[in-house]
């Protein structure tokens, strides 16, 4: 017996404005929406395809009167697929990202943002595929 990890539920005041800037930094598309709750995706989940194999979670998010009071214990770490890590970060800005200090330090690799919410996550190396393997 065992399980799939299939959403991740991130609790917010307005789930429209964070799907669509979750859906513009990962490109995905809304596959679901009720009162007060907003489901994307890379792909259309059905339980066939999850019970075959490990798909990649959903991102839920669900309307809640209160809001954020402190660190994110949970935060998710994306990585740029055809830009640097920079440009990244730079673009994310443009999306209503903020960068944040959470303690990190300088000269690190990633880059520590929030989402217009303030919810924490962190822009990783670039999988952008250049000659001599490096990042652009």
């Amino acid at each position: 017996m065992t399980s799939r990890f299939t959403e991740l539920v991130v609790d917010c005041r307005d789930p429209e404005r964070l799907a669509a800037f979750w859906c513009a930094v990962l490109d995905f598309t809304v596959i679901d929406r009720s009162e007060g709750t907003v489901e994307i995706a890379s792909w259309e989940p059905t339980a066939e395809a999850i019970r075959a194999s490990q798909m990649p979670p959903t991102v839920m998010f669900i309307r809640v009167p209160e809001g954020k009071t402190g660190k994110n214990r949970l935060h998710l770490d994306v990585s740029p697929i055809d830009a640097s890590t920079e440009d990244e970060a730079a673009r994310l800005l443009g999306l209503g990202a903020t960068l944040v200090d959470v303690g990190q330090g300088p000269g690190r690799s990633w880059v520590v943002m929030a989402d217009p919410e303030g919810n924490e996550f962190d822009v990783v190396r670039s999988l952008a595929p250049t000659a001599g393997g490096q990042e652009p």
